[in-house]
Formats: structure tokens, C-alpha cells, sequence
């Protein structure tokens, strides 16, 4: 809904030409999102409904990701610039918020190997493309893309604790074997805010190193929107 309202101008219309708007949430109850064109036949979905786990389709491509304990972003803009220059141009912001934590993520160069040929399920977090974000090495923060004419919407998860591993019992018709096998791919491939730090930032307090990143890059104070706000460009009711 949020990117529909650029693509038809209403956002444009209410805040200008020229903004960007940015999202920053979490998931309740948790969910598996599949890639665009995944086939939901990957995830055991009975499982899922048994443990009161969401299963939805995601507006981006790739694969399963179980969205738990985590900080959520999502960036909209109306823009002519290439993918890849929005994509690392959003990390950059991400990079410079971890800093203020002592963390000193920096980009992936290349994109590693998805699959170390033991059959393993492959999922989001164990690939990395260029301009993701590592920590020693390991994925700490996996986004995707969209774009619809020139509005481009990019969004991705920053993990606070392991349990974005889950994912690994949730697979389809793998057997404990199986589900290993992705959990130690995932274990070596990806971190989390808690493994890095010891502890789990608060959720006010990585929005704040959000907006301060973003004031320092670019000298521009992103602007809180409120519930009827969202509400008057959405439709009444719509707004999460």
C-alpha cells in the first residue's frame, strides 16, 4: 500500500516531490516470507499453523525468511537512479547507525557461494549479494528490491537474536538431517545484533540511530509520520 501511494503520486502530493519515506517495524506474530516467485511448497505450512506462524508472500524475489527477533526496514523513493546505487546508498545509512554501536559492519564484495553442495535448503541469509552488510564475515543485515516504473521500494531484516535460524525446522520435507545441515549453514554464514554486542539494543534506540545516521549523511531530519497521518493517504483504517 505504501508503494502504491507513490506510484500513483498521493505521497507526492502530501509531503512533495522528491521525498522518500521510510519504515521501521517489527512481527507479531512471527512469519515466513517467501520470495515473489518461491513456491510455498518449500515451507511446511502445517507446522507453521501449528506454532501460530504466519506464512505470507513477500512484493520481492529470493527465498524463505523467517522474520522473528528482528528490526525490520523498509525505504520507498520515487527515483531514477539505478538499483545498485539505492542499494548500497541505503546501507551506507544502515552502516553508519551500527557504527554508533561500535559495530563495524562493512559491505559484501561479491556474492558468496549459496550452496556448499550438501543438499542443504538454501535460504536468504545464506547468500550474500554486493552491498550487503557483514560482520567478520557473516550477514547481518539481508535486504531485497522492487521496482515498479521509477518507484523502487527496498526492504530488509537486521537480526537482534539466532532465532531467524528457526527457518531451518520450518523447511518442507527435509528430515532432521536436512534441517541440520541449514542450521549449521545458516550459523556460519549469518550473525545477529545480540552475538555481536552481548545484548539486544531496544527497539526506540536503533529507530533514533536510524534518523541520526541519516542526518549525518545527508543533513536531512527524517520526519515521524503519525497513525492518521498514514491513515489520510492510505485509506481510513489502513495504516499499520
Amino acid at each position: 500500500m505504501l508503494m502504491q501511494a507513490l506510484i500513483d503520486g498521493r505521497f507526492q502530493s502530501r509531503y512533495g516531490s522528491g521525498s522518500c519515506l521510510w519504515r521501521f517495524y517489527g512481527w507479531q506474530p512471527h512469519a515466513v516470507t517467501l520470495g515473489y516467485n518461491q513456491d510455498i511448497a518449500a515451507i511446511d505450512t502445517l507446522r507453521c499453523l501449528r506454532e501460530g506462524i504466519d506464512v505470507v508472500r513477500r512484493p520481492t524475489g529470493g527465498r524463505a525468511v523467517f522474520h522473528a527477533e528482528e528490526f525490520t526496514y523498509s525505504f520507498f523513493a520515487e527515483t531514477g537512479e539505478p538499483n545498485a546505487v539505492i542499494y548500497r546508498w541505503v546501507h551506507e545509512v544502515i552502516m553508519h547507525a551500527l557504527e554508533s554501536l561500535g559495530i563495524h559492519a562493512e559491505f559484501c564484495r561479491s556474492t558468496l557461494d549459496e550452496s556448499r553442495g550438501n543438499g542443504a535448503p538454501v535460504t536468504c541469509f545464506t547468500a550474500s549479494a554486493r552491498y550487503e552488510l557483514q560482520v567478520t564475515g557473516r550477514k547481518l543485515v539481508g535486504s531485497a528490491q522492487r521496482r515498479t516504473r521509477q518507484v523502487l521500494l527496498q526492504h530488509g531484516s537486521l537480526p537482534l537474536t539466532g532465532k531467524h535460524r528457526e527457518l531451518s525446522g520450518l523447511v518442507a520435507g527435509g528430515d532432521q538431517e536436512a534441517s541440520a545441515a541449514t542450521l549449521r549453514e545458516m550459523e556460519r554464514k549469518t550473525v545477529s545484533l545480540q552475538e555481536v554486542l552481548g545484548y539486544i539494543p531496544r527497539y526506540d534506540t536503533l529507530v533514533g540511530l536510524m534518523r541520526r545516521a541519516f542526518f549525518r549523511l545527508h543533513g536531512i531530519e527524517m520526519v515521524m509520520l503519525e497513525r492518521h497521518e498514514l491513515e489520510g493517504f492510505l485509506g481510513h483504517g489502513q495504516a499499520t
